[in-house]
């Protein structure tokens, strides 16, 4: 078993409801963002691409997560096993493991999709939200998506999906070849992330 991800991006229009449900559903603390949406082109957010005839100007969105690689390099540089994958392909991040030493976010080629607490981590509203059963953060250690990981073990999907409104979000099992992620990837276009790194993202942008 192999848990992935599809986001059609054509279908994307960046509403950051992803990035808000994620933040929402695993209470990640103030500056920790474990899903966020980049706009392409343009250098500030919602900005897109100038051309000279303004009627072709055109912007395009791209949501950025943990990849959740086949081949992490994460995992092969954590000197204490902190960060590792699942049996079912979940890269995940063991804070009462993690010593902070932050090897996997010099490792890691995915920019910015990684956290660290230098400090003891601070809400909002003063307190935890969303799953009672979502991993509990803490100081001094490495903050990333795990898929939802609390959601999956109770057989529903990840936040991100379940509340995009366009549907632009595919999740399930690549190894199932009946599985409509499966379907997607073997039938339309896609890309994955930085494939150079050999990393064999498990997320697949549909375009």
């Amino acid at each position: 078993m192999r848990m992935g991800m599809a986001i059609d991006l054509a279908r994307c229009v960046g509403c950051h409801t992803c990035a808000i449900a994620c933040k929402q559903a695993n209470s990640t603390p103030k500056g920790s963002w474990w899903n966020r949406v980049m706009t392409i082109g343009g250098k500030e957010i919602d900005t897109g691409t100038l051309t000279d005839n303004y009627l072709d100007s055109t912007v395009s969105y791209m949501p950025i997560s943990c990849q959740h690689c086949e081949n992490p390099a994460c995992t092969r540089v954590c000197p204490v096993g902190a960060t590792y994958k699942l049996d079912d392909g979940v890269v995940f991040q063991d804070y009462d493991r993690c010593i902070g030493c932050r090897m996997c976010i010099a490792a890691c080629p995915y920019t910015g999709v990684r956290s660290y607490f230098w400090e003891e981590p601070q809400y909002y509203r003063g307190f935890t939200f969303g799953d009672a059963d979502a991993p509990v953060h803490q100081k001094h250690t490495v903050d990333k998506c795990n898929f939802c990981i609390q959601r999956l073990s109770r057989g529903e999907e990840p936040a991100c999906m379940v509340l995009c409104p366009l549907r632009a979000r595919f999740g399930g099992d690549l190894d199932d070849t009946e599985s409509v992620i499966s379907r997607l990837v073997a039938n339309r276009q896609w890309k994955q992330l930085l494939p150079e790194q050999g990393t064999d993202p498990s997320v697949y942008y549909l375009v």
